[in-house]
């Protein structure tokens, strides 16, 4: 056989690459590609996990617990500022979190700790599962089932267990919450007036403005501004805490029409009288328009519209969901205006 005829097959087979091969080549650069991909995803993890870890701990201690209850389990942290006495009876002040969120997403939004290392108060954060709500709301809808009720008492469970295990001023109790959270805080308290000193709604639907799923859906878009009023006899068996009520003008999750609703029926059948209006503003942070309700000298509730606000914690951390940092600090506000009625 002439050489060159002979050695030409053998030149074409040094140019193919077996079907196996390539497939295998292909395979280990798509394992290399993963593996590289899966190395990023784990370390952007970790440092979210240490940054939300750290914005949680602060500098005392972010303890877990679970209270139990004829209503089932409720998971919750506590924060504790560092250099706690074990006779040192602190405020306490309660954080329920929104849609979405967990203790320690909600603590990384907030920075509450970093007020309550610096004031001297605990905070209590309570966690809905997600067997209970797959999107970790807070089921304060739930009227007609009496599910609502049973998260309400569930929460009142595990403020009760770390007012005994801890050194909490039973006298200084508050509770704050976000969307979903601020419905149930205002639940909270409108159930057990005589135990909060103040509540808190951030974003949220006004107390009995819905009692079933379809009800509530309406509500946040702003269709039942006639809902029934709050019990009038609940409000006289105790006098209801104080209600600061923060909501954006811009919020298209929760209607901005909750928010005036919320504080007029706070304060229905006490004969507060609306004080003039006042704009705000620090720096280049949103403007708030901010309106009193007073019976006297003493603030029953206080509404709080921040212009340009959409459903996001005023002032929160940047980089975390439900956050808009341009807005006027939500978490200092708070805790002032707790303060304020702690004192008083």
């Amino acid at each position: 056989m002439p050489f060159g005829l002979h050695n030409a097959p053998m030149a074409r087979r040094k140019k193919t690459t077996p079907f196996w091969s390539q497939v295998l080549r292909r395979s280990l650069d798509m394992l290399a590609k993963q593996a590289r991909q899966g190395a990023r995803q784990v370390s952007a993890g970790l440092q979210a996990s240490a940054r939300e870890q750290r914005a949680a701990q602060g500098v005392g201690q972010w303890l877990p617990g679970l209270a139990i209850s004829p209503h089932g389990l409720r998971r919750y942290h506590l924060y504790k500022p560092r250099g706690t006495q074990p006779k040192q009876a602190l405020p306490l002040l309660v954080m329920l979190h929104g849609c979405g969120q967990d203790a320690q997403g909600f603590a990384a939004l907030t920075r509450m700790n970093r007020l309550a290392e610096r004031h001297r108060f605990l905070v209590l954060y309570p966690e809905q599962d997600r067997l209970a709500n797959p999107q970790r709301c807070w089921n304060w809808f739930e009227a007609r089932n009496g599910r609502a009720e049973g998260e309400a008492a569930s929460i009142l469970a595990a403020i009760d267990q770390v007012c005994l295990q801890h050194p909490v001023d039973v006298q200084r109790l508050a509770v704050a919450g976000l969307s979903a959270g601020a419905s149930m805080a205002a639940l909270l308290a409108l159930r057990n007036p005589a135990r909060f000193k103040a509540v808190v709604m951030h974003s949220g639907v006004a107390p009995g403005a819905a009692n079933s799923p379809l009800s509530a859906l309406q509500a946040m878009r702003g269709r039942r501004r006639g809902a029934a009023a709050i019990d009038p006899n609940a409000a006289a068996t105790a006098p209801l805490p104080a209600l600061l009520v923060i909501q954006g003008n811009q919020d298209h999750t929760v209607d901005a029409s909750n928010g005036p609703a919320a504080a007029h029926r706070w304060v229905a059948g006490t004969g507060a009288q609306a004080a003039p209006v006042r704009v705000l503003q620090r720096g280049q942070r949103h403007p708030m328009v901010v309106t009193d309700f007073k019976l006297g000298r003493r603030v029953l509730a206080t509404w709080i519209q921040v212009q340009g606000l959409g459903h996001a914690w005023s002032g929160g951390a940047a980089r975390e969901p439900f956050s808009d940092p341009r807005g006027p600090d939500a978490s200092r506000l708070i805790w002032a205006y707790v303060a304020r009625h702690f004192a008083a």
